[in-house]
């Protein structure tokens, strides 16, 4: 906490006093790049700031947008099948909040809309090839699947004040967080509305032999294959030898 308090002094000492005055919300973090090397089991990334006067806090961790496809099986004679599928252009491939109280007490739902906050606010719009299902099953049933791969986040998680102004949090990355240029908004609220907010850049990305051997099976796939099963060929005719070696 100390750490926190002296960063954080620190930032607004440096910020001329009519940018404090125009700023009610400083915030930033401890790193802006995690690092995905070979050994890497999730990771943890301070956020702290400081506000102005009285408010609460929300911050919003947003992975790169992707198209994601979401399929539904029926047993069909024994056999589950794919009987319709959703399409989707632009969804978050990570998301999770944190906020220094529930987000139903914070504001209402029209402002949470507008800015995108919480799982049921997510601006999903699937286009369907399917007749046996709605939109709403199929938003549903991505945030369920996102859910369980510890990509999205349901619950709240808390942004800890510390004083009238300080506050601070700890975002996590599980292992198999994916890649790319992540979005860390941080809103101040007062009386249900939207008085400041801040956006930071996260970088996720991986690093060392494990990095230029991702890059070379998506920048060369045929190559890359060739070489997987050469090594698989290679590698079972010395284990066959050295068995009957033996």
């Amino acid at each position: 906490m100390i750490r926190v308090v002296l960063v954080v002094a620190s930032l607004l000492a440096r910020a001329p006093a009519q940018a404090q005055e125009a700023q009610p919300l400083v915030a930033d973090l401890s790193k802006h790049l995690v690092a995905i090397t070979t050994g890497f089991v999730g990771t943890e990334v301070l956020l702290f700031g400081a506000v102005d006067g009285p408010g609460d806090v929300v911050v919003v961790v947003r992975g790169p947008p992707r198209p994601e496809v979401v399929r539904r099986k029926e047993r069909v004679g024994g056999v589950w099948v794919n009987t319709g599928r959703a399409d989707l252009a632009a969804v978050p491939a990570y998301y999770r909040v944190a906020a220094t109280r529930p987000l139903p007490e914070l504001a209402p739902p029209a402002v949470l809309e507008r800015h995108r906050i919480g799982l049921e606010h997510l601006d999903l719009d699937p286009v369907l090839a399917d007749t046996g299902a709605g939109a709403a099953e199929y938003r549903q049933a991505l945030i369920r699947l996102k859910r369980d791969r510890g990509l999205w986040a349901a619950e709240t998680r808390e942004v800890a004040s510390l004083g009238n102004r300080l506050f601070r949090t700890d975002l996590h990355f599980p292992a198999n967080v994916p890649t790319g240029t992540y979005s860390v908004e941080v809103y101040l609220l007062r009386g249900g509305e939207v008085v400041s907010a801040q956006t930071t850049p996260l970088i996720v990305s991986k690093i060392g032999l494990g990095a230029e051997l991702y890059h070379f099976a998506h920048e060369h796939g045929a190559a890359y294959g060739i070489m997987a099963i050469a090594l698989a060929g290679a590698a079972g005719w010395l284990a066959a030898t050295a068995f009957r070696k033996g």
